[in-house]
């Protein structure tokens, strides 16, 4: 019986040992060959300067650490000076090149100066001829030296790039014999200085262009590499079309191949056709295919990936391309240990005790009785509506103290008639009446207007005309209208002494000024009196700013009977009461209606005033 058991855990350990051999050898197995193109030399133009130097790491770091092996500048085209490598920023690319043996250095060389300057056609043809006549071979000479002195004698000269298009001035179309010879000039001379081991690019435009490129081709014995820039624009829409097109990338590589020459793409990035990211991935795949010597990326703004912020998808598609992938977790072989066979130990039989079951008396489910809580309704005790009384808000006139309607006593502005003084017939003298001497009123005197007193007659002396005395609460009198000023009235000659008739004399009233306050103006001044029968007064006088008629001094006139126009004069009544005429306080009572005159009681509104001569108050 151990026998058979023996052979049978040895079978399972061999079988398992395999098994895991064999996992491990796949385990532990290297990985496939490394992406496509790792070994590409590839770079960017960040700058033609020490920054574009400077950035060359910074650019690996954002790579995942990619190496950037090549450099790739361009020399100022605008002088003779430039073209010759006199410029400082050589040596830093030269000292750059020199850190690393599988580092490259690429140049693009103007081949005429004004390279920029829109010259046009028929001057760049007569630049080319003098070009290829050797009036420039001095220019390069030393530029070849130059390049030898710096330590980078193997640099790649990409030479009059994009010959084919209208951008340089030392483009082929104008002269494209003569430009062939020129380059064959400029390659032959940098190539006799001692030391040199350069290598000439001749880099066209993709597309046709202004001419087709291979119109341009000077030759294999003075070509080293062709090259391509290819930008994302037209002529082609798609990357399909750039790629199948006249002068495309596809005749491109294969006229490198007809001709033994190794390719390379100097410049390509993103241009008319914005952020696009399939382009990117398919350029990318197109030089991993095609496996140039080297391609830069011309990584400003609208081309770049990286220091251009505006194409973040380009960016990303990139970077996803070139960056290396990194190396997975090392899962080392697993130590296999060697399996120990246990020997079977003969268990002693156990005599089970027998399980009597316990018999399940079962717990009667008494259920519980639901006893339900009493849905007591709560008393909907409503909120009483009291209704607020409405506790009217007392409509309170606002007291109109009323502007008592006192009737503004009618000081008459008196309609005085002008006076018809009749020119007096002069009787025939029957006897002088004796001289009535005329009281020496001064003309003008103050315009006085005369009461509606009618003419005295000979017999009935003029009514006096009572004071007008001030009512209660008398507001401002309104100005009596100016009367126009009659015109003066002629002196009349005295007449001669007329025999005295017997008869009473007339008395000539004397006109005094009375001393009634007007509002706001200057006390009148008194007017004297005259020594005359008892004195008549007369309405009150307006401000003296309103000149009354003048009244004329009354003449003597001649008894003459009473005139049927002329009224009666009425009778003298007695006056009535009048309030007493030094009163300086009068009260008028308010009425604020039936409830309100409840609340407040009589109430009266007085008025004090001041009326004396001297006192120059008016209260309102």
């Amino acid at each position: 019986m151990p026998r058979p058991r023996r052979r049978l855990a040895s079978t399972c350990i061999g079988t398992v040992t395999a098994g895991l051999l064999a996992t491990g050898a796949a385990l532990a197995a290297p990985e496939g060959d490394q992406p496509g193109g790792s070994d590409i030399a590839m770079g960017a133009y960040l700058d033609y300067g020490p920054p574009g130097v400077a950035r060359i790491p910074y650019l690996s770091r954002w790579l995942g650490g990619k190496e950037i092996r090549v450099g790739h500048t361009y020399l100022p085209g605008d002088r003779w000076a430039g073209i010759e490598g006199n410029v400082s920023f050589l040596e830093h690319w030269a000292q750059w090149r020199r850190a690393e043996d599988d580092r490259m250095f690429v140049l693009n060389v103007p081949m005429q100066e004004r390279n920029e300057a829109r010259v046009p056609d028929y001057q760049v043809a007569q630049l080319i001829r003098a070009g290829a006549d050797g009036d420039y071979d001095r220019h390069f000479k030393r530029l070849a030296e130059r390049l030898v002195e710096l330590g980078v004698p193997d640099t790649v000269i990409v030479l009059g790039w994009e010959m084919n298009g209208t951008t340089y001035t030392h483009r082929c179309g104008p002269d494209p014999e003569n430009w062939k010879a020129y380059w064959k000039r400029i390659v032959n001379t940098m190539r006799s200085v001692p030391g040199q081991r350069f290598k000439f690019d001749f880099a066209p435009n993709r597309g046709t262009d202004a001419i087709g490129w291979t119109k341009c081709y000077p030759g294999d014995d003075v070509v080293d590499i062709i090259g391509m820039d290819s930008y994302d624009q037209a002529p082609g829409r798609t990357f399909d079309e750039q790629i199948s097109q006249p002068y495309g990338l596809q005749a491109h590589v294969d006229f490198a191949k007809a001709h033994g020459k190794q390719i390379s793409y100097p410049e390509w990035g993103l241009f008319r056709h914005g952020d696009n990211a399939e382009y990117v991935r398919r350029m990318l795949k197109w030089i991993e295919q095609h496996r140039p010597v080297y391609h830069t990326i011309t990584d400003y703004c609208p081309h770049g990936v990286w220091q251009c912020k505006q194409n973040p998808e380009s960016s990303k598609a990139f970077r996803d391309a070139l960056a290396p992938e990194k190396p997975g977790p090392v899962i080392p072989t697993p130590a296999i240990p060697t399996p120990a066979i246990p020997t079977p130990a003969i268990p002693t039989p156990v005599i089970p005790t027998p399980q009597v079951p316990m018999p399940e008396i079962p717990t009667p489910q008494v259920p519980m009785p639901e006893v339900p809580t009493p849905q007591v309704p709560m008393p909907e005790i409503p909120t009483p509506q009291v209704p607020m009384p409405e506790v009217p808000t007392p409509q309170v006139p606002t007291p109109e103290v009323p502007t008592p309607q006192v009737p503004t006593p009618e000081v008459p502005t008196p309609q005085v008639p002008t006076p018809e003084i009749p020119t007096p017939a002069v009787p025939t003298p029957v006897e002088p009446s004796p001289v009535v001497p005329t009281p020496d009123v001064p003309f003008p005197s103050p315009v006085v207007p005369t009461p509606e007193v009618p003419l005295p007659s000979p017999v009935v002396p003029s009514p006096e005309v009572p004071v007008p005395v001030p009512s209660p609460a008398v507001p401002a009198p309104e100005p009596t209208p100016d009367v126009p000023k009659p015109d003066p009235v002629p002196e009349v000659p005295k007449p001669d002494p007329v025999p005295e008739v017997p008869g009473p004399a007339v008395p000539t009233p004397a006109v005094p000024t009375p001393e009634v306050p007007t509002p706001e103006v200057p006390k009148p001044e008194p007017v004297p009196d005259v020594s005359a029968p008892a004195p008549v007064p007369s309405p009150a006088v307006p401000s003296p700013e309103a000149p009354s008629p003048q009244v004329p001094s009354p003449l003597p006139s001649p008894v003459v009977p009473p005139s049927p126009l002329a009224p009666e004069p009425p009778a003298p009544q007695p006056p009535k009461p009048q309030p007493p005429l030094n009163s300086t306080q009068w009260c008028v009572p308010l009425n604020f209606g039936e409830w309100l005159s409840k609340l407040v009681g009589k109430q009266s509104v007085c008025v004090k005033i001041d009326w004396g001569r001297e006192s120059g108050f008016w209260p309102f």
